[in-house]
C-alpha cells in the first residue's frame, strides 16, 4: 500500500473508529476534572490544555477532510493528533491511579515531562494548524459547505473548539496586557455569537441567504487561521501589528454578520430579558446619563456627542408619548405594542451608547438612532387619538392625607388576640419540668409566629427567669458555624469577630461551657427540618435547672422529631373581630376611626381569613389611598385573598412605580438577612431608582422611600438608629418569596444559589463563558466558593449589576490570582463582592469598568489603590473591606462624583445584631489621602461620608479637609498605632454631623460646634478632656467605647450635655460616675451601659429626668442594676409608667 493511501486509511480510521474511543478518553478526563478535589493544580492545567488541543486538532482534521484537502498535507497534524490521543489516554490512567490510590512514586516527574513535551511541540502544532486551515481556504470559492447536515455539525464543533481556544488564552495567560485581553475578549464574544447561531438558532441560520452563509464560512476559516496563529509570546508582550489588524477586521466582520442576522430575525422582547419594572423611570435614568455625556468634558467619555444629542431629543419625545399612553395601554393593543417597541429600542440604545464609551459598537449607533426615529414616527401617527386626560387612578393615589400608624418606624409589632397565647407559652417556659424541654409554635405562614416569639423573648417574666437568652434564625439555608456564632453573639462576652474566626469544635466547647450551670432560653426561629437541632444539640447542656428551647415552624409535625411526646402550640387564626381591631390599630394607632369607615373596614377584615400578615398588608394599602376609595378597594377583593401571595400582589399593584424596583431589589438579599439601611440606600441611588427632588439630598429621598415601604408593611425594621429612623431592615419570609418570584418574572433580577443555577440562567451546557441565553440585567450569587466561581466563568456581556453574598456568619471566601470572568462584564454599574476576599493586588480588570457607580470589594492584604482608579469617573460609592490602612492615589481627586468613600470591616465581621455591634473591636481601618500637589487638585464636592486614616497634622491635615467641603459623616483612625502627639483639628468641617475618632493616643482634638453625634474608642484620654465634648451645643448622641477615656472617675459639670439624647458607655474601666444635677440629663432619652464591670452606680439625679424612655444594662454589676431599678421606681412615682428597663447578664 502506498504512503498516500496509508494516510487516507488513518484519517478514515480516525473518523469512523476513533470517535468512540476518543469520546471515551475525553469524557473520562472531563469527569475526572469534575471530581478533581485534592489534585495538583499543574495536573489540572495540563489536562485542560491537552483536552483543548485534542479537540481542536480533531476538528481541524474534520474540516480539512470535509473540504477535500490532500491527505498528504494532513500528515503532520495527524501526527500531532495521535500524540495528543496517546498522552490523553495515559493521563486518564493517571487519574484512575489517583482514585484507586495506586499512584506511581515518580508521577510528578512524569507529569512535568509531559508538560514539557507539549510545550516543545506547541509552536509546531500552531504552525501546522495554520497551514491546514490556509489549505482549506484555498481549495474552494465557498470555503465551507453547510450541506449536508453532517457538515453543519462539523463546522459547529470547529467553532466551539475555537471558542475553547480563546477561553484558554484568557484563562491561562493572565499576565498579558489589558488592551490585548480586551481585544481577545471582543473576539471571544463574536465567536460565541456564531456558535449560538449554529447550535441554538439553527432556524435563523437556515433562513439566511446563501451569500451570507458563504460569508460566514469565510469568516469561520479566517477565525481558525488567526486563532491558531496567536502565540504565547504575543500574548505576553502585545500582539504583532498584523495579528492585531486581523483580529480587528474579524471583530468587525462578526459584528456585521450578527447585525444582518438581527435584521432578518429581530429578537423577541422576551428573549432580550429587559427589566419590565418602572420602565419610565429607567428611561429617565438613561436620559440623565445622556445629559451627563452631553455636558462632559472632552475626552472624559468617548462618544460622538452630536449623534447622541439627536438620540436624546427623539427619546425625550418618546418619553413624553409613553407617559400619555401609560394608563390606556393595557386596554389598547396598538398602544401596548408601541410601548413595548419603544422600551426595547430605549434599552438597546442604552446598551450601545454605554458600549461606545468603551470604544465598542460605534458602528451600531446609526442603527439605534434609526430605530428610535422609526418609533417616534409611529408614535406621531397615533398621538392625535390619545385621550388628553391626566386624571390619576383614584385607588392608586399615592398621597397620604391623614395620619397613619404605619408611617412610624417601630420595632414592636401591634399585638391583637395574642395576650392569652403569650401567657400560655411563657408559663410553659418558666414552669414545669426542670429537665431541658422543647416548646414549639407551629402554624401557617403569615400567622405571626415570629412576632409572638419575639414578644415572649422580651416579656418581663422571661427576662427575670433566665440567666441567658439567645435568638437564632434558622431558615432553609444554614450551617453549624452559622448557628453557633449567632447564639454566642447573643449571650457571649466575646466579640463577633472573635467567634467567627474560631474553629467549629471550639465554638461548641465555648457555648457548652458558657451555658453550663446557667438557666437559658434559646429561640430557634423559622425551623424547616430536624437538621439544625441535630447540629446544636451537643452544644446545649442539660443541668436540670429549667432551661428551654423554643422554636417556630410552618411544619406541623416537626416537633415530634425533636421530642416524641411533644405538644406543639398551634397558633390560631384571628377572628374577624380581631382582624378588624388589628386593622384599626395599624391604620389609626391610638386615634379613633371615623364611624363612617367602620363598615368598609369590617368588609376588608372579613377578607383577611384570620391572617395577621394579610391584615397589615391591607392596612398598608388603605393608609396610602383616600378613604373615599376604600369601598372600591374592598369590592375588588375576592375570595382568594386567603392565598398568601394575593394580598402581596394587590399591595404591589398599588405601589407607586418608583417604589417597585426598590422593593424588588431587596429580594437580592438572603431570606431572613439583616440588611443595613444605609447600604441599601446607596445601592438604590447607584441603580438610578431614587428621583431627584429639589431641596433634598438623594440619601434623604431614599430614606423617605424606605419609610414608605415600611409604612405599607412590606419591609420590617429590625434595628433602629440611635435616635430616629431604621438602621437594619429585612423582609418577612412571605414578602421575600413573593419579591424573588416577581423580580424573576419581570426580568428585574436573577438569583443563583450555585454553579448549576448559573448554568440554567445562561441556558448552556457546562460553561458559562459560552452562554447562549440573553444576558441578565442584574444577577445575585449566593454562597459560591472562590474555586467554584473561578470554574464557572460567569460572563454576561449585558450585565449591569452583580451582587455576591457569602454564607451568613461564615468566614469569607478567597478569590485567588487568576482571570476574574465576572469583571469582563464591562457594562456593570453596580458590583458588590465584599464577601469574597481578593488575594493579591487590586484587580486591573476593575479599572476598565468605567460605568461603575457602586463598587464594594475586599482586599486580602494592605493594598494601595492604583492610580488608574480615576478611570471610574462615574463612581458614587467606593467601599473597600479589610482591616488595614489603604493608600489612595493622587488621582482620587479626579473622581468628582464620589459620595461615599469607606473602609469597611473585614467580611467575616460584617454581621449585624444588637449584641455584637457593641462587642466588636474597631481596627485601624481607613484611607490615607495624598497631599502632593494637593492645592492644584479639585475638591470632592459631593463626598458625604468618608473613612480617613490620619497620618499628618497641622497644615497638611487642613489642606486635606479643605477638599472635603460637604462631609457629613466622618470616621477617623490614627494611621500609626503608636503613641503620637498632635492636634486633630476638625472644626473647619462646617457641615459635619457625625464623627468617629479611634486610636488617637496622646492627641488633642478640636471638633465643629454643629456636631450631633460622636463616637470615641481607644483614645485613652483622661476624663478631664470630656468637658470639651460636654460643651458642644448640638450634641445629641455620645458613644464612649472601649478605652476611649482612662481613669476611674467621671464628674459631669454644670451646663454640660444640655442637648444629649442618647448616651452609651461600653467596656470602660470607670468606677465612679457623678452628675452636677439633673440638667445634665434634661434631654436624655436612652442610656446604654455595656460591660462596665467596675461601675457600681449611676447618678441618682438621672431619676429626675422627665425625658428618659429606656435604660439597657448588659454584663454589669448587680449593684449597678439596683441603682437602675431604683431610678425606674422613681420614674414610676413621677408618673412615667413607660420607662423601659432591660437587664441582661447581671454579674
Amino acid at each position: 500500500m502506498e504512503f498516500r493511501q496509508l494516510i487516507s486509511k488513518l484519517i478514515e480510521l480516525e473518523k469512523n473508529v476513533g470517535d468512540n474511543q476518543i469520546y471515551f478518553i475525553v469524557n473520562g478526563l472531563m469527569n475526572c476534572l469534575k471530581l478533581r478535589a485534592g489534585l495538583d493544580q499543574d495536573m489540572i492545567d495540563l489536562t485542560k490544555d491537552l483536552l483543548q488541543k485534542l479537540k481542536l486538532s480533531k476538528n481541524i482534521l474534520d474540516i480539512a477532510t470535509m473540504q477535500g484537502v490532500d491527505p498528504m498535507q494532513l500528515i503532520y497534524l495527524l501526527a500531532h493528533y495521535t500524540f495528543m490521543v496517546i498522552n490523553a489516554k495515559w493521563l486518564r490512567n493517571v487519574y484512575l491511579s489517583y482514585f484507586y490510590q495506586r499512584v506511581p512514586h515518580d508521577i510528578q516527574f512524569q507529569i512535568s515531562q509531559l508538560h514539557r513535551k507539549i510545550e516543545l511541540v506547541d509552536p509546531q502544532f500552531h504552525a501546522t494548524s495554520v497551514h491546514v486551515m490556509k489549505a482549506s481556504k484555498e481549495l474552494s470559492r465557498s470555503p465551507l459547505t453547510f450541506v449536508p447536515e453532517k457538515n453543519k455539525y462539523i463546522v459547529a464543533e470547529f467553532v466551539d473548539s475555537l471558542l475553547g481556544a480563546l477561553r484558554q488564552i484568557l484563562d491561562f495567560h493572565i499576565t498579558f496586557m489589558v488592551p490585548v485581553q480586551d481585544h481577545i475578549l471582543n473576539l471571544h464574544e463574536g465567536v460565541k455569537s456564531i456558535s449560538i447561531l449554529l447550535h441554538v438558532k439553527q432556524e435563523n441560520f437556515n433562513a439566511l441567504p446563501d451569500k451570507m452563509k458563504d460569508h460566514i464560512g469565510v469568516v469561520i476559516i479566517d477565525l481558525g487561521i488567526v486563532i491558531c496563529s496567536i502565540s504565547v509570546n504575543e500574548i505576553k508582550h502585545g500582539l504583532a501589528k498584523g495579528t492585531d489588524l486581523a483580529i480587528s477586521r474579524l471583530v468587525k466582520d462578526l459584528q456585521f454578520v450578527m447585525q444582518e442576522v438581527a435584521q432578518t430575525h429581530p429578537p423577541s422582547s422576551s428573549s432580550l430579558r429587559f427589566p419590565r419594572t418602572n420602565e419610565l423611570g429607567s428611561i429617565d435614568f438613561f436620559l440623565e446619563n445622556l445629559q451627563e455625556i452631553a455636558t462632559s468634558e472632552a475626552g472624559s467619555i468617548a462618544s460622538p456627542k452630536d449623534q447622541i444629542q439627536i438620540i436624546q431629543e427623539d427619546l425625550l419625545f418618546l418619553r413624553s408619548f409613553l407617559q400619555k399612553i401609560a394608563k390606556q395601554r393595557n386596554q389598547n393593543v396598538k398602544f401596548q405594542a408601541l410601548w413595548d417597541g419603544a422600551m426595547e429600542v430605549a434599552y438597546k440604545a442604552e446598551f450601545v451608547i454605554d458600549s461606545v464609551a468603551l470604544g465598542d459598537r460605534l458602528e451600531c449607533l446609526d442603527t439605534v438612532a434609526g430605530d428610535i426615529k422609526h418609533m417616534k414616527t409611529e408614535a406621531l401617527k397615533v398621538s392625535d387619538s390619545i385621550r388628553n386626560d391626566d386624571e390619576a387612578q383614584r385607588v392608586a393615589n399615592n398621597s397620604i392625607h391623614f395620619k397613619s400608624q404605619l408611617s412610624t418606624l417601630a420595632l414592636n409589632e401591634v399585638l391583637v388576640g395574642l395576650d392569652e397565647e403569650v401567657k400560655t407559652i411563657a408559663d410553659r417556659l418558666t414552669r414545669g419540668s426542670n429537665q431541658l424541654d422543647i416548646v414549639s409554635i407551629v402554624g401557617m405562614a403569615g400567622l405571626g409566629k415570629t412576632t409572638l416569639a419575639n414578644t415572649i423573648y422580651h416579656h418581663p417574666s422571661i427576662l427575670g427567669h433566665f440567666h441567658f437568652r439567645a435568638w437564632c434564625t434558622i431558615s432553609q439555608v444554614y450551617s453549624k458555624q452559622n448557628l453557633l456564632v449567632q447564639i454566642l453573639s447573643s449571650i457571649g462576652s466575646g466579640s463577633h469577630d472573635q467567634y467567627i474566626k474560631m474553629h467549629e469544635d471550639d465554638l461548641v466547647v465555648t457555648l457548652f461551657q458558657l451555658l453550663k450551670r446557667n438557666r437559658y432560653l434559646i429561640i430557634l426561629d423559622d425551623v424547616w427540618d430536624i437538621g439544625a437541632w441535630n447540629l446544636l444539640e451537643r452544644s446545649l447542656p442539660n443541668d436540670a435547672n429549667g432551661s428551654r428551647i423554643l422554636f417556630t415552624s410552618r411544619i406541623e409535625n416537626l416537633s415530634l422529631q425533636f421530642k416524641s411526646d411533644s405538644q406543639p402550640h398551634h397558633l390560631c387564626h384571628l377572628s374577624d373581630k380581631e382582624c378588624l381591631e388589628l386593622l384599626l390599630r395599624k391604620i389609626f394607632g391610638k386615634e379613633d376611626c371615623p364611624p363612617t369607615l367602620i363598615k368598609v373596614l369590617m368588609q376588608v377584615a372579613n377578607k383577611c381569613k384570620g391572617l395577621p400578615h394579610t391584615v397589615v398588608i391591607f392596612a398598608g394599602i388603605l393608609s396610602r389611598i383616600e378613604p373615599d376609595c376604600w369601598q372600591e378597594f374592598a369590592d375588588s377583593l375576592n375570595s382568594n385573598t386567603s392565598n398568601s401571595t394575593e394580598p402581596l400582589e394587590l399591595s404591589y399593584i398599588h405601589l407607586p412605580e418608583y417604589l417597585k424596583p426598590c422593593l424588588l431589589y431587596i429580594g437580592a438579599f438572603r431570606e431572613d438577612q439583616d440588611i443595613p439601611v444605609r447600604k441599601l440606600s446607596w445601592l438604590w441611588i447607584s441603580e438610578g431608582f431614587v428621583q431627584k427632588i429639589e431641596g433634598k439630598s438623594l440619601d434623604d429621598v431614599a430614606e423617605d422611600y424606605l419609610k414608605d415601604l415600611i409604612g405599607r408593611s412590606l419591609v420590617m425594621v429590625t434595628e433602629q438608629r440611635t435616635l430616629a429612623g431604621a438602621k437594619i431592615c429585612r423582609l418577612h419570609d412571605l414578602v421575600h418569596e413573593f419579591v424573588v418570584a416577581k423580580a424573576k418574572k419581570e426580568s428585574f433580577l436573577q438569583i443563583s444559589y450555585g454553579s448549576n443555577d448559573l448554568l440554567q440562567i445562561s441556558n448552556w451546557g457546562d460553561d458559562l463563558s459560552t452562554s447562549t441565553g440573553p444576558s441578565p440585567h442584574r444577577l445575585c450569587m449566593y454562597s459560591m466558593s472562590g474555586k467554584e466561581l473561578a470554574m464557572s466563568r460567569p460572563f454576561f456581556p449585558g450585565l449591569r449589576c452583580l451582587l455576591y453574598f457569602g454564607y451568613a456568619c461564615m468566614g469569607s471566601e478567597k478569590l485567588h490570582d487568576g482571570p476574574i470572568w465576572f469583571l469582563k462584564s464591562k457594562l456593570l454599574r453596580v458590583l458588590d463582592f465584599r464577601d469574597m476576599l481578593i488575594s493579591g493586588n487590586f484587580p486591573s480588570e476593575l479599572l476598565l469598568l468605567v460605568h461603575l457607580r457602586y463598587l464594594a470589594i475586599s482586599l486580602w492584604y494592605s493594598a494601595s489603590i492604583p492610580s488608574a482608579i480615576d478611570n471610574l469617573s462615574r463612581l458614587h460609592t467606593f467601599l473597600v473591606g479589610g482591616n488595614a490602612v489603604a493608600r489612595l492615589p493622587n488621582t482620587i481627586w479626579n473622581i468628582k462624583t464620589l459620595r461615599h468613600l469607606r473602609r469597611t470591616e473585614s467580611p467575616q465581621s460584617s454581621g449585624s445584631t444588637l449584641g455584637h455591634q457593641r462587642n466588636k473591636t474597631f481596627p485601624p481601618s481607613g484611607f490615607t489621602l495624598p497631599t502632593r500637589d494637593i492645592e492644584n487638585s479639585p475638591n470632592l464636592d459631593h463626598l458625604d461620608s468618608f473613612s480617613l486614616a490620619i497620618n499628618c497634622f497641622g497644615e497638611q491635615l487642613q489642606k486635606i479637609l479643605k477638599k472635603l467641603p460637604s462631609i457629613r459623616r466622618l470616621k477617623c483612625v490614627h494611621a500609626d498605632a503608636g503613641n503620637q502627639t498632635g492636634i486633630v483639628k476638625l472644626d473647619s468641617l462646617s457641615r459635619l454631623e457625625s464623627l468617629q475618632l479611634h486610636r488617637f493616643y496622646g492627641c488633642k482634638f478640636e471638633v465643629p460646634m454643629n456636631l450631633k453625634k460622636l463616637t470615641l474608642s481607644r483614645n485613652k484620654w483622661p476624663w478631664s478632656e470630656i468637658s470639651t465634648i460636654g460643651k458642644l451645643p448640638n450634641l445629641e448622641v455620645l458613644k464612649l467605647e472601649k478605652k476611649s477615656f482612662m481613669g476611674e472617675k467621671w464628674e459631669m459639670q454644670e451646663g454640660e450635655f444640655s442637648k444629649l439624647r442618647f448616651l452609651e458607655l461600653s467596656r470602660l474601666n470607670l468606677c465612679n460616675w457623678t452628675a452636677y444635677n439633673s440638667d445634665n440629663f434634661s434631654h436624655l432619652e436612652k442610656l446604654v451601659l455595656y460591660s462596665c464591670l467596675r461601675l457600681e452606680e449611676v447618678p441618682l439625679c438621672l431619676g429626675e429626668s422627665s425625658t428618659i424612655e429606656m435604660i439597657e444594662v448588659e454584663f454589669c454589676r448587680k449593684s449597678l442594676v439596683s441603682y437602675v431599678e431604683q431610678i425606674q421606681q422613681e420614674q414610676m412615682e413621677m408618673g412615667n409608667q413607660d420607662l423601659k428597663v432591660v437587664i441582661t447578664h447581671a454579674i
